[in-house]
């Protein structure tokens, strides 16, 4: 399995990461399945090598902007170019949001054969993977999904240890990490609550990626691995938008 990060942004951009989103890839089936797809992962598919016409699955963790802007346009993009199936799974209320969009945006209708599902906190296949979602603390209904005892993503959420222990015995964990302690944020973690979170829960997780990062965390990078690892002494790195991890 590889993962490939095309967003490690936020709602906020910075001109060098784009809005939330993430490739997981099945290597011996080469099928992809796209996890998020906020603005400009449109685009960092095409710089992956992945490309559009590879995504014929989309699961969304939530409904805020920043996960779901390119979702049309990659809609679009794969009509133009010939495509004829595009999935889209998400928690309740995805349909209503595909359906909203498309009243919107009415000339796209029918266009593709569309099927769109709603999942929760338990066990689905999706694009050939076995995922299991979890409920996470954030304004909106919100999942994280765990990929075997390989990869876990956070989605948006606060941290707390029943986050972590669903992630325990996964090589890689990619964790919601906003903003920097010195930033009063409710339904994300600041590095201290999240290094709190992980140490608490004792979990095994062999190497945890910070993404969903704000401006604030622009050159303080070092400083907020320094807060995790003064509570928490597991392997904490930063993930930037086009780095691929084999698993």
């Amino acid at each position: 399995m590889r993962v490939t990060f095309l967003g490690t942004g936020s709602a906020m951009p910075t001109g060098e990461r784009y809005q939330t989103g993430i490739v997981v890839t099945d290597d011996e089936t080469g099928r992809h399945l796209l996890v998020d797809c906020g603005s400009g992962v449109l685009h960092r598919l095409q710089q992956s090598g992945v490309g559009y016409e590879s995504i014929s699955s989309v699961l969304l963790t939530h409904h805020h902007l920043d996960h779901v802007a390119d979702l049309l346009p990659l809609l679009k993009a794969r009509w133009l170019a010939g495509e004829e199936h595009l999935e889209v799974v998400g928690p309740t209320g995805t349909k209503s949001l595909v359906d909203d969009l498309l009243d919107v945006h009415d000339y796209l209708q029918g266009r593709m054969d569309l099927r769109v599902r709603e999942v929760g906190a338990h066990e689905f296949e999706v694009a050939g993977f076995e995922v299991e979602g979890y409920e996470t603390r954030h304004s909106l209904p919100c999942l994280a999904y765990r990929f075997g005892d390989a990869f876990t993503f956070s989605g948006d959420s606060e941290a707390f240890t029943g986050l972590a222990n669903f992630a325990d015995g996964c090589d890689v964990l990619a964790h919601d990490c906003s903003f920097p302690d010195d930033v009063d944020v409710d339904n994300h973690p600041t590095p201290t609550q999240l290094g709190e979170a992980l140490d608490g829960s004792g979990a095994d997780i062999d190497t945890v990626f910070l993404t969903h990062l704000y401006p604030h965390t622009e050159g303080r990078h070092e400083e907020m691995l320094e807060s995790i690892g003064s509570v928490y002494d597991g392997d904490v790195r930063f993930a930037d938008d086009l780095r691929t991890i084999e698993l």
